[in-house]
């Protein structure tokens, strides 16, 4: 029987409740070298990509949120106890030093909506010769060009606003869409607060922007284990 693997933990001895996890099965401490993995026991070969299950992993991940910082694995991780093992083993001191960044953190999101402007990516009218369709194009690559600036002026001075209240960041920028500035922070625990109100001084600002904050949030966005897993065990 394999393991759904959930997170990586530190300085956990046990659980204050046993949670339930995928199809209802009952998470436990798996201790492995100095570090602990909730799992829990799963008899089939792959895991069904629903809602249901999303949130059961989300949920299990969250539930120890507030004793320790835990490193989540990807949605979906099978794998045996051996291989939990030996993939700690063998990436030992990149645990050390993910935990090292992250420990006492917590992921905050923010999103920046902006209106895409009148006529933007829209037909100017019909081309009528190959002179018109050329400067047809003309304008459509200087719009482009423009709005790509402006997006990034935008993710800039979202930094600037909020980068001593951040151990690290990963921020997505999308010019062509509304919603522009897709970011995620590491923000200690004892800053979350002022994070908020930096993020409220922010949006008074640039009243043209729409700001979506969430979190906290378990720090998925600076895990970056389930890909080293991945790679080296072949597991889904």
């Amino acid at each position: 029987m394999k393991l759904y693997a959930y997170c990586l933990v530190e300085d956990v001895a046990a659980l204050d409740a046993t949670p339930l996890g995928i199809s209802g099965a009952a998470v436990r401490l798996l201790r492995v070298d100095e570090f602990a993995v909730l799992v829990s026991s799963f008899d089939s070969e792959t895991v069904a990509v629903t809602r249901e299950n999303a949130l059961d992993h989300a949920a299990v991940v969250r539930s120890v949120l507030d004793r320790t910082t835990p490193l989540p694995f990807r949605f979906g991780t099978l794998v045996t106890e051996q291989q939990l093992s030996s993939y700690i083993a063998a990436r030992k001191p990149a645990l050390q030093s993910r935990f090292a960044l992250i420990r006492g953190c917590v992921e905050m999101s923010v999103k920046i909506i902006r209106e895409l402007s009148p006529g933007h990516g829209a037909s100017q009218g019909e081309i009528t010769n190959g002179t018109t369709f050329l400067e047809e194009k003309r304008r459509e690559i200087r719009g482009s060009e423009q709005r790509a600036d402006e997006v990034n002026e935008i993710a800039k001075w979202l930094h600037e606003q909020v980068e001593t209240l951040t151990r690290d960041e990963h921020v997505i920028v999308r010019p062509a869409e509304k919603l522009v500035v897709a970011a995620a922070h590491l923000v200690a625990r004892d800053k979350i607060s002022r994070y908020r109100e930096t993020i409220t001084t922010a949006r008074e600002k640039r009243p043209e922007l729409h700001f979506l904050l969430s979190g906290p949030w378990p720090p998925y966005s600076f895990a970056n284990i389930e890909l080293e897993f991945k790679s080296q065990f072949g597991v889904s």
